[in-house]
């Protein structure tokens, strides 16, 4: 058994409740942090650090879980750089680009998606990203839904199934049997490389009733319950997610007060994605409203190429704060136990014994400085698994 030590942490970031100083993310400070295969074995003082097989020194740094990026999209080819200058110009964003993504993935080989994927994970996992979910959603053919998800889950386990993103061109007039193939031979092809199921419940995408649809059937092979709701405007898609018991609601851009009250009134998760209101020149969610009523709040990127081609954490962390109203601390608890809890996982996403080693050391004494200093490459070393990954 090989141990890793990692010492002389200035500031680590446990997100265990009743550890360290008060608040929300349980800081310790001027400890070690021993690593054995791939786990946490132990945290104290850096005066009481065991001895280890090998040493990475902190140098008074702060250290951090690795972020959890709940709710991407990376499974796609093409390009919508054009799309997102039109914006910039005063176009409104109405999700119709998506269907402009779907064609370029499906013309793609399985090797050109999977570059894709691949170098975005890449990209994410040097910025500290350590568990992502990925979605399909740019297919909307059995084959290609099934594809999407198969590569997606070459790189994470976090795999969700989005054959309900929108209504593709050749259903236009016939949405209910586009339905009808989500529920049956499409949803029996994706389901083996998927542990989520998703619905764009949207004007312009899918209503209550075919949204209630599609997430009941993948309730009933084994699949956990994602929904993307009230990013577009006001509509019942929140209510409907705590309904069903979803792990999370994701955009969460326009609620009403019932909305609200039935997210702090349940286990679901907020997510907010502020890399899309900063894309598409939209307005942010209010995050303190929801922090405020007590509903637990997530942070991810949502990734994809038309309306948030971001992969940085930090970046939503820093939006979070300067446009959502949130702390540096509530922000940095949200991109990191927030996703874990979004994803219902409790291995990841904090810093205790026993949990996953994947941890990242900032070239910086303390979190606030992922919101301090907007845009700066702060991540020093990335380890995933207890294994160092990356190092700028």
């Amino acid at each position: 058994m090989r141990s890793l030590l990692v010492d002389d942490i200035g500031e680590l970031v446990t997100n265990v409740s009743g550890d360290g100083e008060a608040g929300p993310l349980g800081i310790r400070r001027n400890v070690a942090l021993l690593v054995e295969e791939g786990r946490v074995a132990w945290i104290g003082p850096t005066r009481d650090a065991p001895p280890a097989d090998r040493r990475i020194d902190a140098a008074g740094a702060a250290v951090l879980p690795g972020f959890v990026d709940s709710h991407a999209h990376l499974v796609f080819a093409g390009d919508r750089a054009a799309e997102f200058a039109a914006r910039m110009a005063g176009q409104p964003y109405t999700g119709g680009g998506i269907r402009t993504t779907v064609g370029a993935t499906r013309a793609a080989s399985d090797d050109e998606l999977r570059a894709t994927v691949r170098r975005l994970h890449a990209e994410a996992l040097r910025q500290g990203t350590t568990t992502i979910e990925i979605k399909s959603g740019y297919g909307l053919t059995v084959a290609d839904e099934a594809r999407s998800l198969r590569i997606a889950a070459e790189v994470t386990e976090e795999t969700t199934f989005l054959g309900a993103h929108v209504v593709p061109a050749e259903y236009a007039d016939r949405p209910d049997d586009y339905v009808g193939m989500v529920c049956g031979p499409m949803l029996a092809a994706a389901a083996p490389y998927a542990r989520w199921i998703d619905v764009f419940c949207e004007r312009g995408a899918f209503d209550v009733d075919h949204a209630r649809a599609i997430l009941a059937c993948g309730q009933a092979v084994g699949l956990g319950v994602r929904m993307h709701a009230n990013q577009l405007g006001p509509g019942p898609g929140v209510r409907l997610g705590v309904e069903l018991g979803a792990a999370s609601v994701d955009h969460c851009t326009h609620l009403s007060d019932a909305d609200i009250g039935a997210l702090a009134g349940s286990p679901t998760v907020a997510t907010l994605l502020p890399g899309a209101e900063f894309s598409t020149r939209s307005p942010y969610p209010d995050a303190r409203r929801l922090l405020d009523a007590g509903v637990t709040v997530a942070l991810a990127t949502d990734c994809n190429p038309g309306s948030s081609y971001t992969s940085s954490m930090p970046f939503c962390i820093a939006l979070a704060v300067r446009e959502m109203r949130m702390t540096p601390a509530e922000a940095v608890w949200a991109a990191t136990a927030g996703g874990a809890a979004a994803l219902r996982r409790d291995d990841v996403g904090v810093l205790r014994p026993g949990v996953r080693a994947d941890l990242m050391i900032l070239d910086a004494p303390s979190h606030l400085h992922l919101a301090y200093r907007p845009g700066v490459p702060l991540i020093r070393q990335v380890l995933h698994n207890g294994v160092p990954r990356c190092r700028p």
